[in-house]
């Protein structure tokens, strides 16, 4: 689905970005463009961030990766 009207930015697109190690909102924003015209797509933006990121943790951990301890602090934060 298309998330960001003005950059033509899908779901796809922000989860491809995330596989490649985008992190955060602002990391969508400089990469995809993301939020930089009208910002109306930035709750759906974050939402999907939000999701993909749960999605890649969830695979490492059943990969039973070990997570550098940076990580764990970023997670720490986040909850």
């Amino acid at each position: 689905m298309i998330v960001c009207v003005c950059r033509r930015v899908s779901d796809q697109n922000i989860r491809k970005a995330v596989a490649e190690g985008a992190e955060s909102f602002e990391e969508l924003q400089l990469e995809l463009g993301v939020a930089m015209q009208c910002g109306r797509c930035a709750d759906c933006v974050c939402a999907v961030l939000t999701e993909a990121r749960a999605l890649q943790r969830a695979a490492r951990s059943s990969a039973g990766a070990v997570l550098p301890a940076a990580e764990h602090e970023r997670e720490a934060e986040t909850v």
